[in-house]
């Protein structure tokens, strides 16, 4: 397919999507990315589609379409993704926020009375995405958001200054450097992913997303591993774990938090493809 010299959203659009098809990567990048630069929702964008593409948006779109052409997610070639109602700053310090993980934020939210005072920490947050969405559904909550990259806390800084939201950022390898003081909640999305997995993962996720964040030792389990010796210190007597985890960790993971911390309640919870994707471990009053 030629490439049109004055296109309309329609034309610009379709032309995208032929050079995605042809790389055999989702045309639906094509939408995403022209709804992204063009600063307009779906609706506006199907009323103006056959207005001409302004010769700005025009040549930015040509460009970023050839970066995701090359491999690039379309969400760091924009500089943002959408999280829970949010729009985030993502670049190539942290991960990209996915969909499965606004189900965990989900889970918390209908969980726990909204008119409850929580503390809630965040592990690993990354762009801040959990974090920063918790707070904004629930702004007399007291929010902390660690991790242990500094340039992933300063994206997360931004968002949150950008965002108005109100979230304690600390630097902290797991809970080493977080506040003495019990949290009601701890959240974590951390790494899960074991090496081995890395010859059926998608190639843009592994040449452009942080490695770090991404994969973790002991067939992915080392950092859950980790939180298990440590995290009931660091909640209350009725705190909750809230954890996602990778589609087969499931079973491991329950033995796990049911060994490690005896008194909790272990509870697996599947995400809308009907798998086991996020673990609640919930402490009880027993405990000493």
């Amino acid at each position: 397919m030629n490439k049109p010299t004055q296109p309309t959203y329609f034309e610009a659009q379709q032309w995208a999507s032929f050079c995605l098809k042809t790389a055999q990567l989702p045309t639906d990048s094509a939408r995403f990315l022209l709804l992204g630069l063009s600063r307009l929702d779906q609706t506006q964008l199907l009323i103006r589609y056959r207005e001409p593409l302004p010769s700005a948006v025009w040549h930015a779109y040509q460009q970023g379409i050839d970066r995701v052409v090359a491999g690039e997610p379309v969400q760091y070639v924009l500089g943002d993704a959408p999280f829970y109602g949010l729009t985030l700053q993502v670049d190539p310090a942290v991960l990209i926020p996915r969909v499965e993980t606004e189900e965990l934020v989900d889970w918390i939210l209908t969980d726990v009375p909204a008119t409850a005072p929580v503390r809630l920490l965040d592990v690993g947050t990354g762009s801040g995405a959990i974090a920063l969405a918790i707070k904004h559904e629930r702004p007399a909550w007291e929010i902390t958001a660690s991790d242990i990259s500094t340039a992933a806390l300063q994206v997360a800084k931004a968002n949150a200054d950008r965002l108005h939201l109100d979230v304690k950022l600390v630097h902290s390898d797991l809970l080493t450097s977080v506040s003495a003081q019990p949290f009601d909640i701890i959240v974590s999305n951390p790494p899960y992913i074991a090496a081995s997995e890395k010859d059926v993962m998608d190639a843009s996720v592994l040449a452009h997303e942080p490695q770090t964040a991404l994969f973790a030792d002991h067939d992915g389990l080392a950092l859950y591993e980790q939180l298990a010796t440590t995290v009931a210190d660091h909640l209350t007597s009725t705190g909750r774990l809230y954890l996602e985890f990778g589609y087969h960790q499931g079973p491991a993971l329950q033995t796990l938090f049911a060994q490690s911390m005896p008194d909790a309640t272990v509870t697996l919870r599947q995400d809308m493809a009907g798998h086991n994707r996020m673990l609640r471990v919930a402490m009880t009053l027993t405990r000493q």
